[in-house]
This record gives structure tokens, sequence and C-alpha cells, in this order.
């Protein structure tokens, strides 16, 4: 089973994610992108650079996700294991499709649709995806805008993509709302994970 933990900078993912590895010991846990290969390293690298092209840095994340599926999802998939990754493909269709709205070299009517398109040839799909709903403004505030894709203005978009997918994956999808308590958080993201195991 394919677990993903989605929404903006700041939304508590990495504190649930890392939570969560206590209660599943026995859990594959990965993270997008990824941290132990050159092509997450060039993506962190392109992350950093405020002038980095748009759609080069969308191949970089496709390359880093798709290396990721070849050693690290589709093995623990195909051994039966439960894999919980800190962000996936979503990630890319919200944040890449925001930024490739103002590429003004990429003529396509729909940025976002242009990623999922890109994405859907190779990609596998996500049993669950739990999104850790929070508003831009709030996202901005805690994420503390260490890089460009954290300030408000841009988050406002990715916020926007986000409803876009929920809205297209209903039953993928589980909202939780992050402006929450960590500890509330927590409780409900457990509850939703032992619900969905357990109908496995």
């Amino acid at each position: 089973m394919l677990v993903t933990l989605e929404g903006l900078d700041g939304s508590g993912k990495t504190t649930v994610w890392g939570a969560l590895q206590d209660r599943y010991p026995g859990a594959v846990f990965t993270r997008e992108p990824t941290s132990d290969s050159w092509y997450g390293d060039a993506v962190y690298r392109s992350i950093e650079d405020d002038d980095a092209d748009s759609l080069a840095e969308l191949f970089l994340y496709t390359a880093d996700h798709a290396d990721h599926l070849t050693r690290t999802v589709e093995p623990a998939l195909e051994r039966g294991d439960l894999v919980i990754s800190d962000r996936y493909a979503d990630s890319r269709f919200a944040y890449q499709g925001a930024t490739l709205a103002a590429y003004d070299r990429l003529e396509v009517p729909d940025p976002l649709e242009y990623v999922v398109a890109v994405h859907e040839p190779f990609t596998i799909e996500p049993d669950l995806t739990i999104y850790l709903d929070v508003d831009p403004e709030t996202a901005a505030d805690r994420a503390g805008t260490t890089n460009k894709f954290e300030r408000r203005a841009y988050l406002e978009r990715v916020h926007e993509n986000y409803e876009r997918l929920l809205e297209r994956h209903p039953d993928r999808f589980v909202r939780i709302d992050a402006s929450q308590e960590p500890e509330d958080v927590l409780e409900e993201v457990g509850e939703v994970l032992s619900e969905a195991i357990g109908s496995e």
C-alpha cells in the first residue's frame, strides 16, 4: 500500500511523517525530493537557486521521481510493504504547476494538466493521500520563507492547485485540518491510516 503525505510547506507533513515512524516501524518511509541520489541533490540545488529555469526544474523533479519509483517504491510494493512518502507526484502537480503558470516559453493552456500528463505514463498512483490543509498565510509564516517555494503569493497558487487535485481524486485524498494542535493532527492521521490499512 502506498500512502502519501501532501500539503503546503509549513503544514506539518514532515513532523507527521516522523511521528508515524514510531507507530509503523515495519513500513518503508521515504520522501521526495529524495535525499540519497544525485537526482535529489540536483533538485535541492535548484530549490536554492532563485534563477533556476522552471521547465528544467520540472524535469529534474521528474527524473528524481522516476528514480525513486525504480529504487524504492516499486520494490517495496512488490514485497507487500506499507510505503509512506513525505511528498510525492501531487506535490509536483501543485508546485510546478504553479511555477510554470508564469513561464513565458511554455505555451500550454493549463500548466497543472501539463505536469500531470508528463507523469501519467510511468508514475504509480497512491492508494491514499493525506492532505494536511492549512491556509497559505499560515503556511508561509510557519515555513519562514527560507526558499522561493515558501512565499505567500506562490503558496496561494499552489493551494489552488491542491484544491483542484482534491476535486479530481475525492476517493484518494483525505483532508485534515492542519491548523489544529500537532497532537490532534497526528491523532486524525493515525485514525485515517488505521482504517485504510485495516480495509486492505
